[in-house]
Parts: C-alpha cells; sequence; structure tokens
C-alpha cells in the first residue's frame, strides 16, 4: 500500500498540519510515503510519516535536495522520457526543471515506473510542479484528493476514516 504525498511549497499552515496528520494516519495503517523532499507539502507528509517510524520513498532530483538525505536521487533516463512525454513545455524547461520534473515519475510510478501509487494526496492551484505528477496520475487512473477542494478532502477523511 503506497500513497503519493506532494504538493505546492507554498501550502498553506493549516493546510500543512493537515497533512502531518494524514501522513500519521497513513503510517500508522503501514502505507508508504512516497514524495519529493521539496518544502512546503512534500516535507510535511514526510514529517508525519517519520513521527510514527513509518516507511517512505523519498525521490529527489539530486542528491541533498533541500539538506534530505534519501538515497533515491538522480531520476531515470525513462523517467526524462516519460517526463517529456507529460509535460507541455518541456523544451523551455532548465535542465534543473526536468530534473524535478522526472523525479515526480517517480514519485507516481515508483523506483521502476512500474508500481503506480494506490492515491495521490496534495494541496495545489491549478500551476506549479505539482500539476506534473497530477498529470501522471490521472494519465494512469489514480486517484487524486486535492486538498484546495472541499469535495475531495471531504472523501479524503471518508477514505481515512474506513481504513
Amino acid at each position: 500500500m503506497i500513497y503519493t504525498g506532494i504538493g505546492s511549497r507554498k501550502t498553506p499552515p493549516h493546510i500543512l498540519k493537515i497533512m502531518v496528520k494524514i501522513g500519521r494516519i497513513l503510517a500508522r495503517k503501514n502505507y508508504t510515503l512516497r514524495s519529493g523532499g521539496a518544502e512546503g507539502a512534500d516535507s510535511a507528509f514526510e514529517q508525519g510519516c517519520a513521527l510514527e517510524k513509518g516507511k517512505k520513498e523519498i525521490f529527489l532530483p539530486w542528491k541533498n535536495f533541500n539538506k534530505n538525505n534519501s538515497n533515491l536521487y538522480s531520476p531515470s533516463n525513462e523517467a526524462f522520457v516519460l517526463a517529456e512525454k507529460f509535460h507541455p513545455a518541456w523544451s523551455r524547461c532548465s535542465n534543473g526543471a526536468k530534473l524535478l520534473h522526472a523525479r515526480n515519475c517517480h514519485q507516481i510510478l515508483g523506483l521502476h515506473l512500474d508500481l503506480p501509487t494506490s492515491f495521490v494526496v496534495c494541496w495545489t492551484t491549478q500551476s506549479g510542479g505539482t500539476q506534473q505528477a497530477l498529470r501522471i496520475a490521472k494519465h494512469y487512473n489514480i486517484k487524486i484528493y486535492n486538498l484546495i477542494d472541499k469535495t475531495q478532502k471531504d472523501e479524503l477523511w471518508n477514505f481515512l476514516r474506513c481504513l
């Protein structure tokens, strides 16, 4: 059982607290967290998971990204090919942005891009890097709970109560 916890670096503080709580709940239920080591949402999910000593796969675009010591860094060549397929303006991305977008492929599909996450929990507007991960999730028919949307937020809490 795997979920992906991601979102905006500018997630509001009250939502970050909710993400920590979600990370704790899912860690207690033996879900593995996949995330990306970014500030904001990613860090909140990771904090919640760590508080329960949960399992996590933190995919970094490069070694020591945001001082995170995960050994899952440097996206695979296959992730770059996949990222290019889903990004609407790949040719205009810097090398750093391409690394971040390729990393997002691993957040959704795992280390070898062959084990899709069960669902995604995020907080994001319609802009930013999280959209790349969500495009991939949608393509693979993976359920997305965007906490910015009250209906999706309520659905998530109902799901968590049933675990």
